[in-house]
């Protein structure tokens, strides 16, 4: 069974209708990340810690599932090896680590709005590497998401941002745009879980590696965490952060792509930025400012018009291949 097109998704209604459901799901178990690990952080986790148990915990989830979805074709693990230890490395624990140590400088909003013009470097880089120029629209909508970025960042009353915290949102944005480049890669024929599971697999080890060294600095405490003015057990806040936000997230990501194509869901995934923003003013008390909310909108509209600018087929679902929907 071949992947669904775009066109008989939008024959099927009872399918589209789960896909934008699978879809809100994943964002708003995405956006339920900053929260948790900021509650971690002031409780005296370090990033690194935080960020290693939350990939392995992940891995572990969805380690099964991957095997499952490889149906026996060892030979695609032997022979992409290289692409899974580079997902692991840049869009897993790069991306990650850089994102968690970005919330423990600045609210989790702005960090994840930074993270999310993403899309803007992979147009970038699609024009610079493949000569795949943007178009009008394209231009426009990146010119839109940098007015907004300036907004998020509150920059033109003159109030102050950690700059410190300002360079890792910024590498959490360039490993999410190594996600979007190295995701839509179908050539290497691994199915989307199988990459999912190795890549989470081989982050974790590799975050966990590099704490054993000492590169990455590693503190963990059993103290509780604080949420929404109550106080949890620590392991809430891990467990939610390994299943909840990581393997339920990925999963109903890819389940919703799956069903929407995914150019409609990567609009739907966008809501994303929406939930976290709600999750940190509910659990964290920071309420944005009304500035820093037309950045935000700003940026989403900037974000939705750079990828409407793009070729159609450039968010076309998957072609070739067994139908490996979950």
């Amino acid at each position: 069974m071949t992947a669904l097109t775009d066109d008989t998704i939008a024959r099927r209604p009872s399918r589209l209708a789960s896909g934008f459901g699978l879809a809100v799901v994943s964002s708003a178990a995405f956006g339920l990340s900053g929260p948790l690990a900021k509650s971690l952080l002031d409780a005296g986790w370090s990033a690194g810690a935080s960020v290693t148990a939350r990939v392995l915990i992940a891995a572990a989830v969805l380690l099964v599932p991957g095997v499952v979805a490889l149906r026996g074709r060892w030979n695609l693990l032997a022979r992409n090896a290289g692409i899974i230890l580079a997902y692991g490395a840049f869009a897993v624990a790069g991306c990650q680590l850089a994102f968690f140590n970005a919330v423990g400088y600045m609210p989790v909003g702005v960090a994840l709005l930074i993270e999310f013009t993403s899309p803007i470097a992979v147009i970038a880089w699609m024009w610079l590497r493949h000569k795949q120029r943007p178009t009008v629209k394209t231009i426009g909508g990146a010119a839109v998401a940098a007015v907004g970025l300036v907004l998020v960042l509150d920059l033109v009353s003159g109030s102050s941002l950690d700059p410190v915290g300002v360079l890792w949102a910024l590498a959490a944005m360039a490993g999410a745009a190594v996600y979007w480049i190295m995701s839509a890669d179908e050539g290497n024929g691994l199915p989307p879980l199988t990459l999912a599971a190795g890549g989470l697999l081989c982050g974790g080890a590799i975050l966990l590696l590099a704490g054993l060294v000492g590169i990455v600095p590693f503190a963990a405490t059993t103290e509780n965490v604080e949420l929404a003015g109550t106080s949890l057990p620590w392991w809430a806040s891990i467990l939610g952060l390994g299943v909840v936000t990581a393997a339920l997230a990925y999963v109903c990501g890819i389940a919703a792509i799956r069903r929407l194509g995914s150019r409609l869901a990567s609009f739907v995934g966008l809501t994303e930025v929406l939930s976290a923003l709600v999750f940190a003013w509910l659990l964290l008390g920071e309420t944005p400012r009304a500035i820093q909310v037309g950045g935000g909108v700003l940026i989403l509209v900037g974000v939705i018009a750079v990828k409407l600018g793009e070729p159609s087929n450039a968010s076309a679902p998957l072609k070739s291949g067994p139908d490996l929907s979950v």
